[in-house]
C-alpha cells in the first residue's frame, strides 16, 4: 500500500537519510588505510531504496561518484538480480565502464533486509591506492595495461569474506595492506549505513523506504524541472580546444532546452585516443548531469529524482564515450572540461549563473620506495584557482569540478618519504576581470626516498588556459617541470633521489568586462594576490610602493 509523507515528515525523513549517508561518509574515512580517503576524500556513499533508486549521498561526495553510482547499481543488480540477494553478501566492482569511469575506483554495494525482506541498498566507492598494472598515469595504450579488473563480484557472499578474490587483489598490488584495508573499511562503512538505515526505519515504522523514496524523488524532479523551465527554450552549443595526447582534441556539446528537460548531447567530440584520457559515458553523463544541477537547483541534496529531466548521448568510440579496451586511467583529464563546455554553451542563456573556467586540479601519482623499506603508492592532489563568478572572485586553488581535497604536507612527507620544499600562491595567476579569478599555486616536491621514484601526471590546462565569462579573461596556465626543465603535465617520470618535481597551478578566469574597483585593486595588491606591475598592466590602476616595506 503507498503511503505519503506531508512535508514536515518528508524534510525530518529525508534530513535523517543524509545523517546516515553523512555517518557512513565518516566511517569510510576512519576506517581507511591510504590517505585518498582518509584525508583527500576521494569517496562517495550512497543509500538506495529496494528497487534501486539512490535517494540520499553523503554531504561530502564527489560529483563524479554520485552520477555513476545510479547506472553502477542497475549493472550489479543484472549480474546478481535481487531476488538472489542474501543477508550479508556485498557486491563489488571497479570497472570502467560499470563503475566510474576507470579501473582505480572501487564500488562496493551491500543490500539491506529487514525481517528476511530486501528493502533497500548502500554504496561506498573510493580511490584505491592501488590496482596493480602500470600504476594510476595516462600513459597506457589499452585498458589491460592499467591494473587488476574487477567484474561485478561477490566480495562477501551470505556473511562470509571472498578469500580467493582478496587473495587475488593481495597478489597484484604494491601497498596490499592499504588497498585490502580500504576495500575493508568500504564492506564495514556499508555495514554501519545498514544498520543506521533499519534503526531508522523501525523509529518511524517504516516497512519499506520505497513510499518515501517515491516522494523524495518527485520533490527533487519537479524543483528541477521548475528551474529548467526558467532557461530559455533553444539550442545551444560551443566547441572547446583541450590538451590530447600528441596534439589537442576537440570537445563539442548540444543543448537543447525544451519542455522542462535538458538534452545534451557531444556530437562532433574527437574520436577516442591511444592514451589514457578517454572517458567511458558513465563519467560525461555524471559530470553533464553536475553541470546543469550546478546551474538549476545546487541547494537541494542530490539523488535520483534530480537526474530525470536530464538526457545525455554521445557517439559510441568518441573521445567522451570511449569503449573497451581503450584506456580510461586519466579520463578526469578530459572529463573535468564537460562542465566549463557546458557552462560555455548556456553562458548567454544563463550569464549570471556561470563562472569562469577553473585551473583544475593536478593529480600526481606516486609509486616506489619508502626511506624504511616500505611500498609506496599514493596521490598528491594540487589545485588550479576556482573560475571567478557574477559579483564573486574565484577562490584559489579549489579544486573544480571534481572537490577532493589536499593532503597536509606533514602527512604526506610521513607517508612518501619526499619533502615539500615550497607550496605558495603564484600573483597574477587570476584572470583580470572585474571580478577576479582565484590564484593557482607552486609546489616544489623533492625525492628524499633515497630510491628512484616514478611519479606520473595527471593534468591538462598547459596549453589552453581557463577562460574568462563576459569579458573576463583567462588564467594563467598550467607548469609541471623536473628540475627546471619543462616536461609533459600527462608524462610519467622517474625521479633519482635529490630531483625536484615543480608543478605552477593554473588560475582561475576572471569574469566581467567592466573596471575592476581601484580599492579592491589595492587590496590584492595588499594580499599578494596581484603585484604592482599586474595592477598597472590588468587594470590600469597605479599601487605605490608601500614605504613599510622598503629595505633599511
Amino acid at each position: 500500500m503507498s503511503r505519503s509523507f506531508d512535508p514536515i515528515a518528508l524534510g525530518i525523513l529525508w534530513d535523517r537519510l543524509i545523517s546516515i549517508t553523512d555517518e557512513i561518509v565518516e566511517t569510510l574515512v576512519r576506517t581507511s588505510f591510504s590517505t585518498n580517503v582518509r584525508e583527500s576524500y576521494d569517496l562517495s556513499c550512497v543509500v538506495f531504496d529496494a528497487r534501486g533508486r539512490a535517494l540520499a549521498q553523503g554531504s561530502y561526495s564527489v560529483p563524479s561518484f554520485t552520477g555513476t553510482a545510479p547506472l553502477t547499481i542497475r549493472h550489479m543488480l543484472d549480474r546478481f538480480p535481487a531476488d538472489t540477494l542474501e543477508p550479508g553478501d556485498v557486491i563489488a566492482t571497479n570497472d570502467p565502464w560499470l563503475g566510474t569511469g576507470h579501473l582505480f575506483d572501487v564500488n562496493v554495494m551491500r543490500p539491506i533486509f529487514r525481517a528476511g525482506r530486501l528493502v533497500g541498498f548502500t554504496m561506498s566507492i573510493t580511490h584505491l591506492p592501488d590496482i596493480g598494472g602500470a600504476g594510476f598515469s595516462a600513459m597506457a595504450t589499452q585498458v589491460y595495461e592499467e591494473g587488476l579488473r574487477l567484474p561485478v563480484c561477490k566480495l562477501v557472499r551470505a556473511g562470509r569474506m571472498n578469500e580467493e578474490l582478496l587473495e587475488i587483489v593481495r597478489t597484484n598490488v604494491r601497498v596490499p595492506e592499504q588497498t585490502l584495508g580500504d576495500l575493508m573499511a568500504n564492506v564495514s562503512c556499508n555495514e554501519v549505513g545498514a544498520r543506521m538505515t533499519l534503526e531508522m526505519m523501525d523509529e518511524y515504522g517504516l516497512d519499506e523506504l520505497t513510499p518515501l523514496g517515491d516522494d523524495i524523488l518527485r520533490f527533487s524532479e519537479d524543483a528541477m524541472r521548475a528551474e529548467v523551465r526558467k532557461i530559455p527554450p533553444g539550442v545551444y552549443r560551443n566547441v572547446i580546444q583541450v590538451e590530447g595526447h600528441e596534439e589537442p582534441v576537440t570537445l563539442a556539446c548540444t543543448v537543447t532546452v525544451q519542455d522542462a528537460e535538458v538534452r545534451i548531447d557531444f556530437a562532433g567530440s574527437s574520436p577516442a585516443v591511444p592514451k589514457a584520457i578517454n572517458v567511458p559515458y558513465c563519467y560525461t553523463r555524471a559530470f553533464a548531469a553536475y553541470a546543469i544541477k550546478c546551474l538549476t537547483t545546487p541547494k537541494i541534496p542530490n539523488n535520483e529524482g534530480s537526474l530525470r529531466p536530464i538526457v545525455v548521448t554521445a557517439p559510441p568510440g568518441c573521445l567522451l564515450n570511449a569503449v573497451p579496451p581503450s584506456p580510461t586511467g586519466g579520463r578526469h583529464i578530459i572529463g573535468h572540461f564537460v562542465n566549463p563546455l557546458i557552462f560555455g554553451a548556456l553562458a548567454d542563456a544563463l550569464p549570471h549563473r556561470v563562472q569562469g573556467d577553473s585551473g583544475m586540479m593536478n593529480l600526481i601519482s606516486v609509486q616506489g620506495t619508502h626511506r624504511d623499506g616500505r611500498g609506496v603508492s599514493s596521490i598528491y592532489f594540487a589545485s588550479g584557482g576556482f573560475g571567478a563568478l557574477d559579483g564573486m572572485d574565484g577562490a584559489a586553488t579549489l579544486p573544480s569540478p571534481s572537490n577532493m581535497t589536499g593532503t597536509p604536507v606533514e602527512i604526506w612527507e610521513n607517508l612518501t618519504s619526499t619533502h615539500i620544499e615550497k607550496k605558495v600562491l603564484l600573483p597574477d595567476s587570476g584572470g583580470p576581470g572585474t571580478y577576479r579569478g582565484g590564484l593557482g599555486q607552486e609546489i616544489v616536491l623533492r625525492n628524499d626516498t633515497g630510491h628512484p621514484l616514478t611519479v606520473s601526471c595527471l593534468a591538462g590546462r598547459t596549453e589552453f588556459p581557463p577562460l574568462g565569462r563576459h569579458g573576463g579573461r583567462p588564467g594563467r596556465l598550467r607548469e609541471v617541470l623536473i628540475n627546471d626543465t619543462p616536461v609533459s603535465a600527462k608524462g610519467r617520470y622517474v625521479l633519482q633521489p635529490g630531483d625536484r618535481l615543480v608543478m605552477r597551478e593554473a588560475g582561475g578566469g576572471g569574469f566581467g568586462a567592466a573596471p575592476r574597483s581601484p580599492d579592491k585593486v589595492r587590496q590584492d595588491v595588499s594580499m599578494g594576490f596581484v603585484s604592482r606591475e599586474g595592477a598597472a598592466r590588468d587594470y590600469g590602476v597605479a599601487v605605490a610602493l608601500d614605504p613599510r616595506s622598503s629595505p633599511g
